[in-house]
């Protein structure tokens, strides 16, 4: 068991920032405390590992409660981070907590999803890691399955109203799950667009000849992703379950839910990097691999409404509660197979390793403040998860997950430096100003001035809780 003290740095918590020092026994924080206090000075006489954060930030590692790695998307692409590969780029962009997903298809059952998903992520993660459950087949035996769930540490479930061929649900069985939720606490995780609409839109732009990468956005127009958010939101209501809609993309979604947490719902909602950043004029509606690289549901939207602005102060005023990735990378060859229709394209970007950066950008251009950025990016998703007072915290008890942060470094992104396994990147050539310099997952170095030093097999599977704000 190594003892660690991390001097000099700012303290960011997601309430307060304080110059404080953290010391660190084995795993776990130990105390959060004021430099010259005597547990300090006493630290300093024993054998102890120094880290200097001065000039930096001491913030807790970022918890990203949405990826998908090595995920069969279609029987030619599976998405091309692995386990070993994902976590490993995680943790070099300060995230040091995923959860990904265990998904039941239509025809299988939820014990074997499990299973199988456990097996392909075991001995493999660089850092900790959990599962939700994604359901593609609502039945009397699956209901019976996701209520014993909780008790394996499985406290959240993924439905889908797109995707009619494959994951779809209809109203009726997204209420029977939405009941089982209400009665144990778990959160319902919904992909909210109004998928047989869409599919209608799709099949009638290919008849039309419209197969470039620009339709798989304007046959997925964000009136069906606020009116399935807005449907959502009634089902939730009517079981009495809280609500938590992944990767909100649009004004329209945002809406609803801030129409509902202004009514005291329990509703949640996270948006990714991608929406905040790019969009379809400038990056979908683009020929060839250019513009199928940027595919992804829901679609990048228009910048011509402010729809980038109104996620930001979606972000202030929290009516968006996180940011997470819905990170699923695929590299040129798998992106390729839709280029002449893009009803074939993998849907799914390269983002895990970026989302810290990024968003940091945003305190720097003053669209939410230093312990915001904490918070969306690391409290709320190990609170809303399961996950409170060991992750996205730095404080006494919690596990030793600690990123120290420069503020002032100064990068590039793009594909010859990132360390996702995908041969391109959404984001090249985009400068950004700030950058997780070492990484510490339980007390043990993951990244130490800008070097790998971790190993797959350190990440723990994370048994969550139900959460205690949602009970």
């Amino acid at each position: 068991m190594t003892t660690r003290l991390i001097i000099g740095g700012t303290v960011v918590n997601a309430t307060h920032t304080s110059l404080s020092d953290v010391l660190i026994d084995g795993e776990k924080i130990v105390g959060v405390v004021s430099p010259d206090s005597e547990i300090v000075q006493t630290a300093l006489r024993g054998d102890i590992d120094i880290i200097d954060a001065s000039g930096k930030y001491v913030i807790p590692g970022g918890v990203d409660a949405h990826v998908h790695l090595q995920l069969p998307m279609t029987p030619q692409a599976t998405s091309s981070d692995s386990f070993e590969s994902g976590t490993q780029a995680a943790a070099w962009g300060g995230t040091t907590t995923v959860i990904d997903f265990a998904g039941q298809i239509k025809g299988t059952a939820i014990p074997e999803a499990l299973e199988s998903r456990l097996a392909e992520a075991s001995g493999q993660c660089a850092i900790d890691y959990s599962l939700h459950l994604s359901i593609g087949d609502v039945n009397k035996q699956s209901l019976i399955d996701i209520a014993g769930l909780v008790d394996d540490g499985i406290t959240s479930y993924k439905l889908f109203m797109a995707y009619p061929d494959a994951w779809y649900s209809d109203d009726g069985q997204i209420l029977q799950v939405m009941q089982l939720a209400a009665e144990s606490g778990a959160m319902t995780m919904m992909h909210a667009e109004n998928g047989i609409a869409i599919d209608v839109l799709r099949d009638q732009a290919a008849e039309r000849g419209n197969l470039g990468s620009v339709w798989h956005g304007r046959t997925r127009p964000p009136e069906l992703e606020g009116e399935a958010t807005h449907r959502a939101i009634q089902l939730a209501i009517v079981a009495g379950a809280p609500l938590y809609i992944v990767h909100l993309s649009s004004t329209n979604a945002l809406r609803e839910v801030a129409r509902a947490r202004d009514e005291g719902r329990n509703v949640f909602a996270e948006t990714c990097p991608q929406y905040l950043y790019l969009s379809l004029e400038e990056h979908l509606d683009q020929p060839g691999i250019d513009g199928v690289r940027h595919i992804c549901s829901p679609p990048l939207r228009s910048s011509a409404d402010g729809n980038q602005d109104n996620l930001w102060m979606g972000l202030r005023t929290d009516d968006l509660s996180v940011v997470a990735t819905d990170h699923c990378p695929f590299c040129d060859a798998e992106k390729l197979l839709g280029v002449d229709d893009f009803r074939e394209t993998p849907n799914g970007l390269g983002v895990i390793e970026h989302r810290m950066d990024l968003l940091f950008q945003g305190v720097r251009n003053n669209e939410i403040s230093l312990q915001r950025w904490v918070e969306i990016c690391s409290t709320t998703p190990a609170r809303l998860f399961g996950l409170q007072g060991r992750k996205g915290i730095i404080t006494s008890g919690a596990d030793a997950d600690i990123v120290i942060y420069n503020p002032d470094t100064e990068h590039v992104l793009g594909a010859s430096s990132h360390h996702m396994d995908v041969d391109h990147s959404v984001w090249e050539g985009m400068a950004v100003k700030g950058q997780a310099e070492s990484v510490l997952s339980r007390g043990n170095f993951v990244i130490r001035n800008r070097e790998f030093v971790g190993n797959a097999g350190h990440g723990k599977f994370l048994k969550r809780a139900i959460p205690e704000p949602l009970r």
